[in-house]
C-alpha cells in the first residue's frame, strides 16, 4: 500500500463578507502560506493515589491561523488597482476595534477530505511594503474566538 503526503497549498480559506443569517463566502485569494496552531493549557492533577505518578489534565485549547501571501487585483481590471474582495475584507477587519474586528471564516482541504473548520476570530494584518521588484505581501492572524466547529468539507 503506497502512501501520498498532504500539501499545505491545499488549504482554502473563506470569509463570510455577508451576515450570520445571509453568509456569503468569499475566498481569500493570494495565500502563499496556511498554518493552524492550537495551544493546550495543561493543569496538573496528580494526587497520592498515583503511585507517584504525575498527570495533566487539559484545561482549555486556543486555535489560531496564520497567513501570508502576496496582494492581488481584480484580474478584469488592467487600469486601476482593484483589490481581491477577500483579501480587502480581511485588511479592512484588521483595521477596526472591537466587535468589528471579529469575523467569520471557515477553512478546509481543497481535495474534499473532512478537515474542513468554522469559526469567529479576530483579525491581525501586516503588510505594504517591499523593495522595488517585490510584489506586495500581506500576512494575517486569525485568533479563535470561543470554539471552532467542524463542518461539512464545501470542496466535498
Amino acid at each position: 500500500m503506497s502512501t501520498r503526503s498532504l500539501l499545505a497549498s491545499a488549504w482554502a480559506l473563506d470569509v463570510n463578507t455577508g451576515s450570520a443569517a445571509v453568509p456569503v463566502w468569499t475566498p481569500l485569494k493570494g495565500m502563499t502560506s496556511f498554518k493552524e496552531t492550537i495551544d493546550t493549557t495543561l493543569e496538573d492533577d496528580s494526587d497520592f493515589d498515583s503511585e507517584g505518578w504525575g498527570s495533566d489534565e487539559v484545561t482549555q485549547r486556543k486555535w489560531k491561523l496564520e497567513t501570508e501571501g502576496k496582494r492581488k487585483r481584480d484580474a478584469d481590471n488592467d487600469v486601476a488597482f482593484v483589490p481581491d474582495p477577500g483579501q480587502q475584507f480581511v485588511l479592512e477587519a484588521g483595521n477596526l476595534v472591537g466587535v468589528g474586528s471579529d469575523i467569520e471564516i471557515r477553512y478546509y482541504r481543497r481535495d474534499g477530505s473532512p478537515d474542513a473548520w468554522q469559526g469567529r476570530v479576530n483579525v491581525q494584518y501586516g503588510g505594504g511594503g517591499g523593495g522595488v521588484t517585490a510584489l506586495e505581501p500581506f500576512n494575517v492572524t486569525f485568533g479563535g474566538k470561543s470554539k471552532r466547529t467542524a463542518i461539512t468539507n464545501p470542496a466535498a
